[in-house]
């Protein structure tokens, strides 16, 4: 039987509209943040003072009796981005329950895009680094990632009328990126595996899946349980922002009668300026701080780890993207909403090139133990996002006139009853402009 075609990247509900733009409100304020944060992170490593910050990055604090006295960097990473991945957690169950990736048929293009936008970078680094004497390829992972508030922090300055539909698509393909990472962290760069520990964190899993099924909202059950997890997760071997992304994914996102909003719904709101606002741009912080001054710097972007980085980012993503995309649009005869153009992805799927918080990581996790190695990936992630970000502002802008005709039909709202017009008239075609 042939398939019947059906339009994807429609005109978000109302409801679903409010959410995006509140979500995306905090990532683009957290990327702003983030991009100061790691230009103060670089300046000051590469100051006449830039040995007073390895030594903050490198200075210990916590508990030693149960084995968390940790450097300030690795509170970052393992501590500050698992608030980040329990955001993740929650963005991920709202799109899988009731958003984008509710409805398989709406989902299907998002998910392969963001899979290509996985598989096109890391094959690009492996064939690169698998060829050279002095590659390696332990970090296949780095280019995988996209950061989605160094992205709109982009978007806030070249792309403020992209449709929201656009920025849905966005949003939902580093959702999905992340959730791979996490995926490619717990699997292949966690180490030292402790089943007891990790049986102790399966436990607390379970235990606030239960919680959130008996409707039970006391804090004085949830703080200590999360707190648990996450230590118990961190000394099974398993990266510890894992506990993160499982707990989001275990909160309910569905109302109950009488209930206004979701506890993951609310815990997002509460959470998420925090993880915007100060976690991630404390990693970045943490991460980004390369000493320039004591490699050469042309030698360290030649490295076949920099050039696997910098290719699988740049290259790899907007290939991986559109390409996936685009055979499986054609797979599944969809087509796209109108006023949205394959020009249009192939845009998303540069600002995806973006790999910026989630690439720092995984590159700690690959290079823990080669200091060349990581600050050649990192100069290598920091380089590549923002090539990414220069191409993707030229792209968009090439297309500003096209985005401000949507962006005036979208928000147009002539009786000023806060509602754009065009939820009040379900026949209008939502982006009915020639493009």
């Amino acid at each position: 039987m042939t398939k019947s075609p059906h339009v994807i990247l429609t005109r978000p509900s109302l409801l679903e509209r409010s959410w995006l733009l509140s979500q995306l409100r905090n990532e683009t304020v957290g990327g702003l943040l983030l991009l100061i944060a790691a230009v103060i992170a670089l300046v000051w490593a590469n100051s006449p003072w830039g040995d007073s910050y390895t030594a903050l990055v490198n200075y210990r604090i916590g508990p030693a009796a149960i084995g968390l006295d940790l450097p300030l960097g690795v509170w970052a990473a393992d501590g500050l981005l698992a608030i980040f991945f329990f955001v993740v957690g929650l963005e991920l169950k709202h799109e899988l329950v009731v958003g984008s990736l509710s409805k398989p048929a709406q989902a299907v293009v998002p998910v392969a895009a963001a899979i290509g936008g996985m598989v096109i970078p890391a094959l690009i680094y492996v064939s690169i680094n698998a060829s050279q004497p002095d590659g390696q390829v332990s970090g296949w992972g780095i280019p995988m990632a996209t950061d989605i508030a160094f992205a709109l922090a982009v978007l806030a300055i070249v792309g403020r009328r992209l449709p929201v539909a656009l920025r849905a698509f966005l949003l939902t393909l580093a959702v999905v990126d992340d959730l791979g990472a996490i995926a490619v962290i717990a699997i292949f760069y966690s180490d030292k595996f402790e089943p007891l520990w990790f049986l102790a964190a399966l436990a607390t899993f379970v235990i606030y899946g239960v919680a959130q099924r008996m409707r039970i909202r006391s804090a004085f059950l949830y703080v200590p349980l999360v707190l648990l997890g996450w230590y118990f997760t961190h000394e099974s071997g398993v990266h510890a922002t894992i506990a993160g992304v499982v707990f989001g994914l275990l909160t309910r996102v569905r109302t109950d009668p009488g209930e206004a909003v979701s506890p993951a719904d609310r815990l997002n709101f509460r959470i998420h300026p925090i993880s915007a606002g100060f976690a991630v741009p404390v990693f970045a912080f943490f991460a980004a701080g390369v000493d320039l001054r004591s490699i050469g710097v042309i030698d360290a972007l030649a490295s076949p780890v920099a050039v696997g980085v910098m290719v699988g980012l740049v290259v790899g993503k907007p290939i991986g993207v559109i390409g996936f995309a685009w055979l499986t649009a054609r797979y599944t005869r969809a087509s796209l909403s109108p006023g949205i153009a394959w020009r249009d992805i192939f845009a998303v799927g540069l600002l995806a090139g973006i790999g910026f918080t989630v690439a720092l990581l995984i590159t700690e996790l690959a290079f823990e133990t080669n200091e060349a190695s990581l600050n050649s990936a990192k100069i290598a992630v920091l380089v590549a996002s923002v090539l990414a970000a220069l191409v993707a502002s030229l792209v968009l802008l090439s297309r500003n006139r096209h985005y401000a005709a949507l962006a005036e039909i979208e928000d147009r709202d002539e009786d000023r009853d806060g509602i754009p017009d065009v939820y009040q008239q379900p026949e209008a075609d939502p982006n009915a402009t020639s493009g």
